[in-house]
Protein backbone atom coordinates (compact mmCIF):
# COMPACT_ATOMS: atom_id res chain seq x y z
CA UNK A 1 0.00 0.00 0.00
CA UNK A 2 1.29 3.53 -0.94
CA UNK A 3 1.76 5.32 2.34
CA UNK A 4 0.80 8.98 0.82
CA UNK A 5 -2.42 7.93 -0.13
CA UNK A 6 -5.37 6.19 1.36
CA UNK A 7 -8.90 7.00 -0.16
CA UNK A 8 -12.27 5.29 -0.15
CA UNK A 9 -15.83 6.47 -0.96
CA UNK A 10 -18.65 4.10 -1.13
CA UNK A 11 -16.93 0.74 -0.84
CA UNK A 12 -14.39 1.72 -3.72
CA UNK A 13 -10.97 2.23 -3.24
CA UNK A 14 -9.66 5.37 -5.05
CA UNK A 15 -5.74 5.51 -6.18
CA UNK A 16 -3.16 3.32 -6.83
CA UNK A 17 -3.54 0.04 -4.78
CA UNK A 18 -6.59 -2.00 -4.50
CA UNK A 19 -5.53 -3.31 -1.21
CA UNK A 20 -8.46 -3.21 1.64
CA UNK A 21 -7.29 -3.81 5.56
CA UNK A 22 -7.61 -7.09 6.43
CA UNK A 23 -10.70 -6.96 8.58
CA UNK A 24 -11.92 -3.95 6.79
CA UNK A 25 -15.65 -3.70 5.69
CA UNK A 26 -15.97 -3.11 2.01
CA UNK A 27 -17.93 -0.58 2.60
CA UNK A 28 -15.86 1.75 5.26
CA UNK A 29 -15.01 4.68 4.59
CA UNK A 30 -11.75 7.12 4.82
CA UNK A 31 -11.15 10.40 4.03
CA UNK A 32 -8.58 11.31 1.28
CA UNK A 33 -4.90 11.98 2.44
CA UNK A 34 -2.27 14.24 0.99
CA UNK A 35 0.74 13.11 -0.56
CA UNK A 36 3.60 14.05 2.14
CA UNK A 37 5.82 15.38 0.00
CA UNK A 38 6.73 16.07 -3.85
CA UNK A 39 5.77 20.11 -3.23
CA UNK A 40 9.23 22.05 -3.34
CA UNK A 41 13.26 20.05 -4.51
CA UNK A 42 14.39 17.56 -2.16
CA UNK A 43 17.53 18.16 -3.78
CA UNK A 44 19.24 20.13 -6.68
CA UNK A 45 19.12 17.37 -9.51
CA UNK A 46 15.39 16.31 -8.71
CA UNK A 47 12.92 18.05 -10.96
CA UNK A 48 10.21 19.90 -9.43
CA UNK A 49 6.99 19.17 -10.82
CA UNK A 50 3.34 19.23 -8.93
CA UNK A 51 -0.14 17.13 -9.47
CA UNK A 52 -3.67 17.44 -10.34
CA UNK A 53 -6.35 15.85 -7.62
CA UNK A 54 -10.21 15.76 -9.20
CA UNK A 55 -13.29 15.85 -6.47
CA UNK A 56 -16.29 15.29 -9.09
CA UNK A 57 -19.60 13.52 -8.55
CA UNK A 58 -23.25 15.15 -8.67
CA UNK A 59 -24.85 17.66 -7.41
CA UNK A 60 -25.09 17.56 -3.23
CA UNK A 61 -22.33 15.10 -3.26
CA UNK A 62 -19.97 16.72 -1.40
CA UNK A 63 -17.54 18.04 -3.65
CA UNK A 64 -17.26 21.27 -2.50
CA UNK A 65 -17.19 20.46 0.98
CA UNK A 66 -14.26 18.00 -0.10
CA UNK A 67 -12.28 20.70 -1.81
CA UNK A 68 -12.61 23.42 1.31
CA UNK A 69 -11.69 20.27 3.71
CA UNK A 70 -8.56 20.03 1.90
CA UNK A 71 -7.78 23.61 1.20
CA UNK A 72 -7.71 24.01 5.36
CA UNK A 73 -5.56 21.33 5.77
CA UNK A 74 -3.65 22.74 3.84
CA UNK A 75 -3.70 26.32 5.83
CA UNK A 76 -2.96 24.43 8.80
CA UNK A 77 0.06 23.08 7.17
CA UNK A 78 1.27 26.98 6.19
CA UNK A 79 0.94 26.50 2.44
CA UNK A 80 -0.18 28.87 0.70
CA UNK A 81 -3.25 28.69 -1.32
CA UNK A 82 -5.25 30.43 -4.24
CA UNK A 83 -8.75 29.50 -4.71
CA UNK A 84 -10.41 30.09 -8.21
CA UNK A 85 -14.23 29.66 -9.28
CA UNK A 86 -15.76 30.97 -12.66
CA UNK A 87 -17.45 33.78 -12.59
CA UNK A 88 -21.05 32.62 -13.64
CA UNK A 89 -21.40 30.99 -10.20
CA UNK A 90 -22.56 33.25 -8.25
CA UNK A 91 -25.28 31.35 -6.39
CA UNK A 92 -24.11 31.72 -2.76
CA UNK A 93 -21.54 34.82 -3.30
CA UNK A 94 -20.02 36.55 -6.23
CA UNK A 95 -16.59 35.59 -4.42
CA UNK A 96 -16.80 32.92 -1.90
CA UNK A 97 -16.27 29.46 -2.41
CA UNK A 98 -19.39 27.79 -0.40
CA UNK A 99 -20.72 24.31 -0.04
CA UNK A 100 -24.17 23.02 0.09
CA UNK A 101 -23.72 23.12 3.89
CA UNK A 102 -22.81 26.55 4.04
CA UNK A 103 -18.98 25.83 4.52
CA UNK A 104 -17.05 28.75 2.89
CA UNK A 105 -13.33 29.96 2.33
CA UNK A 106 -12.77 33.12 0.19
CA UNK A 107 -11.93 33.28 -3.47
CA UNK A 108 -11.06 34.87 -6.93
CA UNK A 109 -13.56 34.89 -9.21
CA UNK A 110 -12.10 34.64 -12.70
CA UNK A 111 -13.91 34.44 -16.07
CA UNK A 112 -11.72 32.36 -18.11
CA UNK A 113 -8.91 30.12 -16.94
CA UNK A 114 -5.93 31.63 -18.47
CA UNK A 115 -6.20 34.53 -15.94
CA UNK A 116 -5.72 31.94 -13.07
CA UNK A 117 -1.86 31.61 -14.61
CA UNK A 118 -1.58 35.68 -14.07
CA UNK A 119 -2.41 35.62 -10.90
CA UNK A 120 -1.02 32.34 -9.12
CA UNK A 121 2.32 33.68 -8.45
CA UNK A 122 4.26 31.64 -6.03
CA UNK A 123 1.74 29.83 -4.28
CA UNK A 124 1.78 26.22 -3.55
CA UNK A 125 -1.51 25.31 -4.14
CA UNK A 126 -4.34 26.38 -6.66
CA UNK A 127 -8.11 25.03 -5.71
CA UNK A 128 -10.62 25.46 -8.44
CA UNK A 129 -14.25 25.06 -7.49
CA UNK A 130 -17.14 24.46 -10.52
CA UNK A 131 -14.56 23.55 -13.50
CA UNK A 132 -17.67 22.03 -15.89
CA UNK A 133 -17.95 26.01 -16.02
CA UNK A 134 -14.56 26.86 -17.78
CA UNK A 135 -13.98 25.93 -21.25
CA UNK A 136 -11.84 23.26 -22.79
CA UNK A 137 -8.56 25.70 -22.14
CA UNK A 138 -8.66 24.91 -18.11
CA UNK A 139 -6.84 21.13 -18.86
CA UNK A 140 -4.16 23.13 -20.74
CA UNK A 141 -3.84 25.54 -17.37
CA UNK A 142 -4.09 22.73 -14.88
CA UNK A 143 -1.34 20.65 -16.47
CA UNK A 144 0.84 24.23 -16.64
CA UNK A 145 0.45 24.21 -13.46
CA UNK A 146 1.07 20.82 -12.41
CA UNK A 147 4.34 21.35 -14.36
CA UNK A 148 5.19 24.16 -12.08
CA UNK A 149 5.07 22.22 -9.05
CA UNK A 150 1.93 22.99 -8.00
CA UNK A 151 -1.13 21.19 -6.41
CA UNK A 152 -3.88 21.41 -8.10
CA UNK A 153 -7.30 20.51 -6.82
CA UNK A 154 -10.40 20.34 -8.82
CA UNK A 155 -13.88 20.14 -8.21
CA UNK A 156 -16.46 19.94 -10.43
CA UNK A 157 -19.80 17.81 -11.73
CA UNK A 158 -18.94 14.85 -13.65
CA UNK A 159 -22.57 14.99 -15.49
CA UNK A 160 -24.88 17.37 -16.65
CA UNK A 161 -29.06 17.14 -15.95
CA UNK A 162 -29.05 15.22 -18.75
CA UNK A 163 -26.32 12.22 -17.56
CA UNK A 164 -23.85 13.40 -20.18
CA UNK A 165 -20.34 14.34 -19.23
CA UNK A 166 -19.81 18.12 -18.04
CA UNK A 167 -17.53 20.39 -20.09
CA UNK A 168 -14.03 20.04 -19.58
CA UNK A 169 -14.31 17.10 -16.33
CA UNK A 170 -13.63 14.02 -18.60
CA UNK A 171 -10.12 15.57 -19.75
CA UNK A 172 -9.68 16.72 -16.55
CA UNK A 173 -10.06 13.52 -14.69
CA UNK A 174 -7.77 12.20 -17.60
CA UNK A 175 -5.11 14.13 -16.90
CA UNK A 176 -5.29 13.98 -13.17
CA UNK A 177 -2.67 12.04 -10.78
CA UNK A 178 -5.48 11.65 -8.39
CA UNK A 179 -9.32 11.09 -8.97
CA UNK A 180 -11.86 11.44 -6.29
CA UNK A 181 -15.85 10.23 -6.99
CA UNK A 182 -17.85 11.15 -4.63
CA UNK A 183 -21.59 10.07 -4.28
CA UNK A 184 -25.06 11.64 -2.45
CA UNK A 185 -27.97 10.11 -1.64
CA UNK A 186 -31.56 9.69 -3.83
CA UNK A 187 -34.10 11.71 -2.73
CA UNK A 188 -36.26 8.98 -3.84
CA UNK A 189 -35.43 5.97 -2.64
CA UNK A 190 -32.24 6.70 -0.37
CA UNK A 191 -29.80 4.89 -2.57
CA UNK A 192 -26.60 6.16 -4.14
CA UNK A 193 -26.82 8.86 -6.52
CA UNK A 194 -24.70 9.79 -8.81
CA UNK A 195 -27.40 12.11 -11.26
CA UNK A 196 -28.17 15.84 -10.83
CA UNK A 197 -31.84 15.61 -12.09
CA UNK A 198 -33.50 19.02 -13.10
CA UNK A 199 -36.89 19.37 -11.78
CA UNK A 200 -37.80 22.16 -13.66
CA UNK A 201 -37.76 22.08 -18.01
CA UNK A 202 -35.61 24.91 -18.65
CA UNK A 203 -33.78 23.76 -21.84
CA UNK A 204 -29.76 24.23 -22.01
CA UNK A 205 -26.74 22.35 -19.97
CA UNK A 206 -26.17 25.57 -17.51
CA UNK A 207 -28.76 26.13 -15.46
CA UNK A 208 -27.93 27.95 -12.03
CA UNK A 209 -29.89 26.54 -9.39
CA UNK A 210 -30.23 24.47 -5.96
CA UNK A 211 -32.86 22.11 -4.72
CA UNK A 212 -35.57 24.49 -6.48
CA UNK A 213 -34.55 23.28 -9.76
CA UNK A 214 -31.89 20.04 -8.91
CA UNK A 215 -32.32 16.58 -6.70
CA UNK A 216 -29.52 13.74 -6.88
CA UNK A 217 -31.04 10.77 -7.91
CA UNK A 218 -30.01 7.11 -8.61
CA UNK A 219 -29.73 5.68 -12.22
CA UNK A 220 -33.12 4.12 -12.16
CA UNK A 221 -34.91 7.37 -10.62
CA UNK A 222 -32.69 9.68 -12.55
CA UNK A 223 -34.35 7.46 -15.75
CA UNK A 224 -38.38 7.50 -14.27
CA UNK A 225 -37.77 11.27 -13.73
CA UNK A 226 -36.50 11.74 -17.64
CA UNK A 227 -39.43 9.85 -18.77
CA UNK A 228 -42.20 11.71 -16.86
CA UNK A 229 -40.79 15.34 -18.32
Amino acid sequence: MIPSLLCYFAGSLIGSSSEIPEGSSKNVTLMFIERTSGLGRTNADETHVGWIEVVCGSMFSGKTEELIRRINRALIARQKVEIFKPSIDTRYHIEDVVSHNSASVRSRPVTHARDILEIVGSCDIVAIDEAQFFDAEVVEVCNELANRGKRVIIAGLDMDSEGKPFGPMPALMAVAEYVTKVQAICVVCGELANYSFRKVATPGQVLLGETDSYEARCRRHFLEGRKQQ
